[in-house]
């Protein structure tokens, strides 16, 4: 079973705790982690854009000019498709971009993702994260004795105020509660910060 280890807030190691091999430690699956990527990112796309066909366009219902003996090509409407202000061949209509993806696939892009942070030595553990007060420079001291650089997520088990407060102006810095992390925002970062309590969350639901 693979252990880590786990610090306090002030960066000082006060002692170990144990994985679940099958949460930590598989061979991570990077297709499945760009299946749900490209899902959730299909998701997040309105789909709302919607141009006009030629019977939608207003105007156009009288014949520019007679068939024949003009000279000119035959015009049925000044609304038709080629003409200025006409309408639109083939554009955009509402519609979803959803992509079906199975939840077992979900939690296995989770595991991996998971594995290959735990791999590459880049889960910290704290015992628990809290501030006193909102103030950012409260919670870059955090980061300063963590010693923590690069796109970095804080995984907490709950809504913590202060911490979300706290940290929202610090680029490259986000916190964010297990529940409402997606695969799109673990892939974003290098390094995960997760408290005891939220890793044990992830080893209940990732069975």
């Amino acid at each position: 079973m693979p252990s880590i280890e786990v610090y306090n807030q002030l960066g000082e190691k006060i002692g170990k705790t144990n994985l679940k091999k099958n949460v930590f430690a598989i061979e991570p699956n990077m297709q499945v982690v760009y299946d749900v990527v490209n899902a959730e990112r299909a998701a997040m796309r309105q789909g709302t854009s919607k141009t006009k066909t030629r019977t939608e366009v207003r105007g156009g219902g009288r014949k520019p000019w007679r068939q024949k003996g003009t000279g000119r090509s035959r015009q049925g409407s000044i609304r038709a498709p080629q003409w200025v202000g006409g309408g639109v061949v083939f554009g955009p209509t509402p519609r979803k971009y959803n992509v079906k993806v199975n939840r077992k696939v979900v939690q296995l892009a989770v595991k991996s993702l998971l594995s290959d942070r735990f791999k590459k030595k880049n889960i910290i553990v704290l015992d628990k994260l809290e501030l006193a007060d909102f103030r950012t420079k409260s919670f870059v001291a955090v980061l300063n004795n963590l010693k923590i650089v690069g796109k970095t997520i804080f995984i907490i088990p709950e809504e913590d105020f202060n911490l979300f407060m706290a940290s929202r102006n610090i680029p490259n810095v986000y916190v964010q509660t297990k529940q409402h992390l997606s695969v799109y925002d673990l892939i974003n970062a290098d390094t995960y910060v997760a408290t005891e309590a939220a890793l044990k969350q992830y080893e209940e639901d990732l069975k």
